[in-house]
């Protein structure tokens, strides 16, 4: 199967439900994104790793990190290589001693992982196709070719788009979703994007 790069281009907290994140990985050289919710134990962990924070006292990720280099262990890259009933499966892939190991891992625990090893993050097509949503060129902002990662802070409006999206035909849906996009609420995309993906299948 084909593999695709990603790069994480943001975390982004939601409008409409509160204590809730989504990690935005986009595909390098490519317009797709590929939003995973997160808790914000997780989001926390990946902020501290993108902004170069020094905690007085190591992380979880940190110590398992330490650990890590400590043993000769090295993190080659990240493989987000299953989604499952909404669930993605990833795998930490790892090198010692010469050998190849793969260690399974929630992705959001890679995800802290890869960033504090700064290793490359992968995930295959058919995942891309299935549980990305795709970001329109007008969309992308001209003077960010390739930015530093940074977490996205997301402005919460005094007014959010709220609708039953059961009772909506798919063009209404499919211009929530694009409204929901430029607002970075990436978790209530991911919801509207399940209810389009649903209508498909039927």
């Amino acid at each position: 199967m084909k593999k695709i790069e990603l790069e994480i281009v943001a975390l982004s907290h939601s409008i409409t439900q509160t204590h809730s994140y989504a990690v935005v990985l986009g595909e390098v050289d490519g317009l797709r994104r590929l939003p995973i919710v997160i808790g914000g134990f997780e989001a926390q962990a990946i902020a501290v790793a993108l902004e170069r924070m020094q905690p007085s006292r190591p992380l979880t990720h940190d110590l398992f990190a330490n650990f890590m280099t400590t043993f000769g262990i090295e993190l080659t890259e990240v493989l987000i290589y299953k989604l499952e009933e909404g669930i993605f499966f990833s795998k930490l892939m790892c090198r010692h001693e010469g050998e190849n190991v793969e260690i399974d891992s929630r992705t959001s625990d890679a995800l802290a992982m890869a960033v504090r090893a700064n290793c490359k993050i992968y995930t295959y097509e058919n995942i891309l196709e299935m549980a990305g949503l795709y970001l329109e060129q007008s969309d992308v902002p001209a003077e960010t070719a390739t930015p530093e990662p940074k977490p996205t802070k997301v402005p919460v409006s005094g007014k959010t788009i709220d609708s039953d999206i059961k009772s909506m035909n798919l063009d209404d849906l499919n211009a929530l979703l694009q409204k929901v996009l430029e607002q970075e609420d990436y978790v209530r995309a991911i919801n509207i994007r399940d209810e389009i993906n649903s209508r498909k299948k039927k």
